[in-house]
């Protein structure tokens, strides 16, 4: 049985194709359209998972849109009567969006597959919002049973929910509703701090270790009331989402010392002390609320999802610190997973189906569920260009030509095998380097990505290394637990406070300086020969040479561009960049013997800077 499930209209649309149970492909829009966070109907990434499922016109059974559209019309009509007239404007600009576009969803899906040779009359089914975010970390999770827990903005009315999941089942036990939401929360101080609400919020999580948690009181005491059991009531008169256009208003300005961060102005204190305060108080909502959730459930697994759950220092303080063994989170943890769960929520709830599991293994097969270029695809690309590459048909020569490379101090563009789900590049889409450089950190964010210096890498690290670099006894393979790096391996722990913030930034904090954060800690990615061989390849090839099983990754992209998907997309970004070498399967290309690179107009202008 084939079923589609697909997400749009909010942010991060995608779609995702599930067969009898198994997850054969999904991907976000914006990785085809090239327009990050791309809200728009996910024709591209449909007419993708289709085509790589081979499903022909007569074999697609189902399609499940990831939440009730009727339903969120409704709260969004119910907010505006309750403010009124105040959020006139806001209103104004939103009710035409829903009337001519968001509220004809079943009409647009069907013309969609219309249009691509499918028969009218496929069912279509319309699972909650948090629904759907439960089933995407629920059932491809290891787990015959977890708690569930999904934290985000706001769905059709739930912005957090707690629910129990077991075989092919899923309870939601308890929710929270809007305009209440610890996302909304969190990307109020987003915004407030001058960075992109639904694309900034990662941004603040690594500005926080540079600041003082100063705000946390006066968060507490007058932004929330928050119980024990996690929950809380946000005081609305310190927030514009209701019925304004921005997050936050005059009396959020007056409490927090002044108007906000203009975007690009300079980052102050105020904007590091207040990205501490607000992570502090997101980590503790969080906590309680799992504590909530195994008080509810008695169980000894967590599965995660939901935009909030991409906060991987959160993460790593509730699996070191919070009541629950084990926790599994969704690498598509936002809403383009809501496209996945809701195609699984159609086969294990509906249809009633059945699940497999070990305790061990998911069924994410690494997150790597996107499009793959082939030898002769990638060949005929350069060829018809006339981009001169070396071939390495050897797997063993190719991974140690690239680890020689690494240790060079290269920056190399990495593409290889099927696309990431989710925003996070894990090997196959990603940029690597030396995380023993003390420059690489400086040379990747200015050079490279051309991003704000504070910014962090991540490493990737031999999945049976890790406990050897920092304070984690499991695998992290999809790069969404933060851990301390390991006491021995570190340098000026009693000093690192009292530097200026600018030397902070360059200090060298370990024997893995680039990947080390200026608390110490890494956002750490493993990696198995079984998930990724060749990706594994290389490292374990960096470490015969170097000792060390450890690489910088972070995503092949620049500031506003999304993720890279094609060959075409990799060699524009490495041109475009101050990298070294592109890497496109088994070629590898060298910046120096490439042809000029000429552009009309200024590229930066196309990309919305978040």
């Amino acid at each position: 049985m084939n079923i589609l499930g697909i997400s749009a209209y909010y942010h991060d649309s995608a779609a995702a194709l599930v067969r009898d149970g198994e997850i054969v492909a999904a991907a976000q829009e914006e990785r085809f359209t090239r327009k990050k966070h791309d809200a728009g109907f996910p024709l591209q990434a449909i007419r993708y998972c289709l085509a790589e499922g081979k499903v022909a016109p007569g074999q697609l059974d189902a399609v499940a849109f990831y939440d009730k559209p009727i339903a969120k019309f409704a709260r969004i009509l119910e907010t505006y009567f309750s403010v009124a007239p105040r959020g006139l404007q806001s209103f104004m600009m939103a009710i035409p969006l829903w009337l001519k576009q968001k509220l004809w969803i079943p009409m647009e899906i069907e013309a969609t597959l219309e249009s691509l040779g499918f028969l009218p009359g496929i069912p279509v089914y319309f699972p909650e919002h948090h629904e759907s975010h439960a089933a995407s970390a629920f059932f491809p999770s290891p787990f015959e049973q977890a708690a569930i827990l999904t934290l985000d903005g706001v769905g059709e009315w739930a912005t957090s929910t707690i629910g129990r999941g077991q075989q092919n089942r899923l309870d939601i036990l308890k929710e929270l509703r809007f305009p209440h939401s610890l996302g909304l929360l969190y990307s109020a101080f987003t915004y407030f701090t001058g960075f992109r609400v639904n694309s900034g919020e990662y941004k603040l999580m690594g500005l926080a270790p540079y600041g003082e948690q100063i705000y946390v009181n006066r968060i507490l005491d007058n932004l929330l009331d928050l119980k024990e059991d996690g929950s809380f009531r946000l005081n609305m008169d310190y927030f514009g989402y209701l019925d304004g256009l921005t997050m936050t208003n005059a009396n959020f300005n007056r409490l927090f010392d002044g108007p906000p961060r203009k975007a690009e102005a300079e980052i102050s204190q105020r904007e590091m002390d207040l990205a501490r305060s607000i992570q502090v108080v997101t980590e503790e909502i969080v906590l309680r609320m799992a504590r909530t959730a195994q008080a509810l459930t008695g169980l000894e697994n967590l599965c995660l999802a939901g935009g909030v759950a991409l906060n991987c220092v959160a993460n790593g303080r509730l699996l070191r610190e919070g009541p629950f063994k084990n926790i599994w989170i969704q690498p598509a943890a936002g809403d383009a997973g809501g496209a996945l769960g809701a195609a699984l929520m159609v086969w294990h709830v509906i249809k009633n189906q059945p699940r497999a599991t070990d305790g061990i293994h998911d069924r994410m097969q690494g997150s790597y569920l996107g499009p793959a270029f082939d030898e002769s695809e990638i060949e005929a690309f350069l060829q018809a260009r006339g981009y001169p590459a070396e071939k390495i048909d050897d797997p063993e020569l190719w991974a140690d030509r690239i680890a020689d490379l690494i240790a060079a101090e290269q920056v190399i563009g990495l593409v290889q095998g099927r696309m990431e789900f989710g925003p996070r590049a894990l090997g196959n889409r990603s940029i690597i380097g030396d995380a023993r450089s003390t420059k690489m950190q400086t040379i990747m964010n200015l050079k490279i990505k051309y991003r704000e210096s504070f910014r962090p890498f991540a490493p990737t690290c031999l999945e049976e290394r890790v406990g050897e670099y920092f304070d984690l006894d499991r695998s992290s393979p999809y790069m969404l637990l933060v851990a301390p790096v390991r006491t021995e391996r570190c340098y000026g722990l009693d000093k690192a406070k009292k530097l200026p913030v600018r030397e902070r930034i360059n200090q060298v904090r370990s024997d893995v300086p680039a990947i080390t954060h200026v608390d110490y800690s890494a956002r750490i990615q493993s990696v198995s020969r079984a998930v990724n061989p060749g990706y594994y390849r290389i490292i374990q090839a960096f470490e015969k040479k170097t000792g060390y099983g450890i690489i910088i990754n972070t995503s092949f992209n620049v500031r506003g561009e999304p993720i890279v998907c094609t060959p075409e997309d990799a060699y524009r970004c490495f041109m475009r960049t101050e990298m070294d070498t592109l890497v496109l399967g088994p070629f590898i290309l060298d910046k120096k013997r490439q042809p000029p690179w000429q552009e009309k107009k200024n590229w930066r202008t196309d990309y919305v800077l978040d």
